[in-house]
């Protein structure tokens, strides 16, 4: 029986009488709740009160804000949205990083806070690159962080950035960015509120059901519980955390390694779970042209590497195994590929197979350039993303017809519907701010100690939000804990510019913007 909508709205408003980032607040301090009881049940009862006790704290924060704006409905105008996400990015992981900060005992707060802007960005930043140094239950708390940011940024695209014209929807919405008129047509009279509720009641479910098939199916493959549940977790919302350090490491081996791949799929395309953001052109996969771009690089680069190392093989190498090693180095190739392009971050068991089969390294610059071009539009994936790359290229592809042709009249086909007619020179601001951002945050790192290898990796680590890159992408493994404090912090400020992109932040400083 549907409920009468008087008391759908009494639902609605009591659910969101709150400003959205208390919301937000009161979500993080149920779920330490969680690691709280995985600690009592596994006897570690320093960690278990650490978490239990800041739950605590902050859902008494939460009920006595809640007591004080009395009757007073917060108006959830778009810029409070935004400005909510971005100290949900910010300010919301100094209080996730008091439990880890108490529970691990011999580190500084800063490192735990570092940790925590990580998770929640989806960055994965491994601050501390020991797994057997943090006790399970952080382990949780780090993988269950990350999965929160990953829902948080589902349920933000449909119902914050593409409304606004940001995220990637300056490329297809027929709009200012930052003050964006095309949303899709479901909700073009929604109240804000209200299309929180809709979009979270649809996705959540979603992305929850998605996760726990994903954590029984590595179980079925012979990971651990634990092990399982934070891999799960990390693949949906492309944060690279393990609480053991890594896939390699792992023991689902082939058969986890293909599960995961297959769940990445989703980091291409919003198109692979839900059409809740598509304003104009198909709603079909198959003609998504993030998808196809998405699938022309995981099958592109691994064939090349190969070939590079067949070749090389051929002419150097008289081993009798060369067919399983070509097929162990395919594989490892082609899962690395997809999992640094979804900004996920695991390495394959057989990646240091694919990078010594023939005796010639593969750089780490490959994988820099991966996370670079990111994931697709609306998902967890970070990154300059794939659809601004598309239609960088069409507009390359009209800039040489024109040179061949200089009156022709440029023919769009059905394909192309997705972008708007200045969605290229949108995509071109944009990549060009990625640049700079790029650079700045280079010189800042370098300016407090890190070398031009390091401060390189870790700025792309963090704008791509695409933590891993750190362990692997250089000739040795970074380690984050012996970075000056300015040069974590300013690690912070980027996988924070990284998750909600320069346009938000500009759309932030634009005055028109709070006086719509």
């Amino acid at each position: 029986m549907a409920r009468p909508r008087h008391l759908q709205k009494s639902r609605d408003r009591g659910i969101l009488r709150l400003p959205l980032f208390l919301l937000i607040l009161g979500v993080a301090s149920l779920a330490m709740w969680v690691p709280a009881l995985h600690g009592l049940i596994l006897d570690d009862h320093k960690t278990s009160r650490s978490f239990f006790y800041a739950g605590i704290i902050g859902i008494m924060v939460v009920v006595l804000v809640g007591l004080s704006m009395g009757n007073r409905v917060p108006r959830y105008s778009m810029p409070g949205q935004l400005t909510s996400l971005l100290a949900s990015f910010a300010v919301l992981p100094a209080f996730l990083a008091v439990p880890v900060y108490e529970a691990i005992g011999n580190t500084t707060y800063l490192n735990a806070y570092v940790d925590m802007v990580g998770a929640i960005t989806t960055t994965g930043l491994d601050v501390f690159s020991d797994p057997g140094r943090l006790p399970p239950s952080v382990h949780l708390w780090r993988a269950l962080v990350g999965w929160l940011g990953g829902l948080l940024m589902w349920v933000a695209a449909s119902a914050i950035l593409a409304p606004l014209s940001l995220g990637g929807f300056e490329v297809t919405a027929k709009g200012e960015p930052g003050r964006g008129t095309a949303t899709p047509l479901h909700m073009q009279r929604a109240d804000p509120r209200r299309k929180l509720v809709v979009v979270t009641q649809t996705l959540a479910p979603l992305y929850a059901g998605l996760t726990l098939v994903l954590w029984i199916l590595l179980i079925v493959t012979g990971e651990g519980a634990l092990s399982a549940l934070s891999h799960a977790m990390s693949v949906m919302a492309t944060s690279g955390i393990s609480a053991v350090g890594g896939v390699e490491n792992g023991s689902s081996g082939l058969g986890g390694e293909m599960v995961m791949f297959l769940f990445m799929f989703f980091a291409l395309s919003r198109l692979t779970f839900s059409s809740d953001t598509v304003t104009s052109g198909h709603s079909r996969l198959d003609r998504d042209p993030e998808f196809r771009i998405g699938l022309l690089i995981v099958c592109g680069v691994p064939l090349l590497l190969f070939l590079r190392h067949w070749i090389a093989t051929f002419e150097v190498s008289t081993n009798t195994n060369e067919l399983e090693q070509a097929l162990r180095s395919l594989w490892g190739a082609t899962f690395t590929v997809l999992s640094f392009l979804s900004t996920t971050g695991f390495e394959s068991a057989d990646w240091e197979t694919a990078r010594q089969w023939s005796g010639l390294n593969t750089p780490g610059m490959i994988l820099l350039g991966l996370s670079v071009i990111g994931g697709g539009v609306a998902t967890t994936a970070g990154g300059v993303k794939l659809l601004r790359v598309y239609a960088l290229y069409l507009n390359g592809l009209r800039e040489m017809e024109r040179l061949v042709h200089p009156s022709s009249v440029s023919n769009e086909g059905r394909g192309n519907r997705r972008l708007q007619k200045g969605g290229a020179f949108v995509a071109w601001v944009f990549f060009m701010l990625f640049a700079v951002s790029l650079a700045v945050i280079s010189i800042a790192l370098a300016a407090v100690g890190a070398d031009f290898e390091q401060a390189m990796i870790l700025t792309i680590a963090t704008l791509s939000t695409t933590g891993p890159l750190t362990e692997i992408a250089g000739t040795a493994p970074i380690n984050l804990i012996e970075l000056t404090a300015a040069a974590k912090l300013i690690l912070c400020f980027a996988m924070v510019l990284g998750r909600l992109e320069t346009l938000a932040i500009i759309a932030l400083m634009t005055p028109n913007l709070w006086r719509s």
